[in-house]
């Protein structure tokens, strides 16, 4: 079968810029990340990530391009992760995020199920709608108001580590 996915880049303005692009089922994260920057014109280089997502695109479990966990925690690979395991008609959304640095971030949706067509090479880039900006549009975090640093006080003084135990010579 083949997957139909719509990616939309998350961008402030009111220009829609996205790719309608088809994959196998039985292609892997890392085959859909591929396709995804090299319709967006990115040359694949930097560090990614897809994240499960669910209707209200609220991101969850982390499937990375690389594992940079040295060992500590299992990390779901792209390269290891094929397409139907997280994709299907129930869970239909992923967020992309490319370039950790920049933080280009896409909404990946499942939009159609299909039989393949023959003599079409998979994967397939069936549409382009807007021109990528030269710059990734600015996020914005804003911490809720317990995440308040301002009020943060503390009763440690620079001189006040003298009965916490800590042995200046540990190393």
């Amino acid at each position: 079968m083949i997957y139909r996915f719509r990616v939309i880049l998350d961008n402030d303005t009111d220009d829609d810029i996205f790719r309608d692009l088809e994959i196998r089922e039985t292609d892997t994260l890392e085959d859909l990340q591929n396709i995804i920057t090299q319709s967006f014109g990115f040359d694949g280089t930097e560090m990614a990530s897809f994240y499960r997502s669910d209707d209200e695109w609220n991101q969850g479990e982390e499937i990375s391009l690389f594992d940079m966990s040295e060992g500590i925690n299992a990390v779901n690979l792209m390269s290891e992760t094929i397409l139907e395991d997280v994709i299907n008609e129930a869970n239909t959304k992923l967020i992309y995020v490319y370039d950790f640095l920049n933080m280009w971030t896409f909404y990946v949706e499942l939009a159609e199920i299909v039989e393949e067509n023959q003599g079409t090479d998979y994967p397939n880039l069936m549409f382009v709608q807007g021109q990528i900006p030269d710059e990734a549009p600015e996020k914005s975090f804003e911490a809720e108001e317990s995440e308040n640093f301002d009020d943060f006080e503390s009763d440690l003084g620079v001189d006040g580590y003298e009965g916490l135990d800590f042995d200046e010579n540990w190393n």
